[in-house]
């Protein structure tokens, strides 16, 4: 297969019309090998324009999605990022490429270690991974000039907000199914926190989610 053209057709035709603009994030999709990350069995798969199975319930987002977020988090190369649930590695290696440093947190060991290795083949050395539960962050190397969590919430802990640094963005999927809203935060200045609803999606929970609060009478 012809991994080049089609790399160029995913980024003109899905990522693209998605005002996914940003150069920086253009080239960077376009230099980071999607193929790679990919479980072999869908890597003929690995540019079409919907979610691909990574095992254990999980799944890799589509094309649009990854590059999208990437450009909301607005990254820049002394910054420090947390993402929540590594998956196949490949949104770690994309962010790796434009920010300083990224600490990424998962649950499942087996998944992690698929991941690193793909990324040391890949010569990402500045992606740490943990394997843990982040579902209420990862106070080690807080705070962060930016989160990401690829699983979906409920609701948002407010101890992510608690480890993003003033200027830091994080991005969160929330709600329950069919309809769940991806948010940008932006910490703006000490204790304030702006808010933007990006678009809709649905994305399986993130494992060790925090249930809503029951209201008492």
């Amino acid at each position: 297969m012809d991994f080049e053209a089609l790399r160029r057709t995913m980024i003109d035709t899905q990522i693209r019309t998605w005002d996914v603009l940003d150069p920086r994030v253009l080239a960077t999709v376009a230099q980071v090998k999607r193929e790679f990350f990919v479980p072999t069995p869908y890597r003929h798969l690995a540019f079409a324009d919907f979610t691909l199975p990574l095992g254990h319930s999980e799944i890799m987002w589509t094309p649009k999605m990854e590059a999208r977020v990437l450009q909301e988090l607005d990254l820049h190369e002394q910054d420090r990022v947390l993402e929540i649930g590594t998956g196949s590695g490949y949104l770690t290696a994309l962010m790796a490429q434009l920010a300083g440093m990224v600490h990424s947190v998962e649950d499942r060991a087996e998944l992690s270690r698929t991941a690193e290795g793909r990324l040391r083949v890949q010569g990402v050395h500045n992606a740490h991974l943990h394997v843990g539960d982040g579902s209420t962050g990862w106070a080690d190397n807080a705070p962060y000039d930016a989160i990401c969590i690829t699983g979906s919430l409920p609701v948002l802990p407010e101890v992510f907000k608690e480890q993003l640094s003033v200027g830091g963005r994080l991005i969160a999927i929330l709600g329950t199914g069919p309809a769940m809203r991806v948010r940008r935060i932006f910490h703006s200045q000490p204790g304030i926190f702006e808010y933007s609803e990006l678009f809709e999606t649905e994305v399986p929970p993130l494992r060790h989610k925090p249930l809503p609060a029951r209201f008492v009478f």
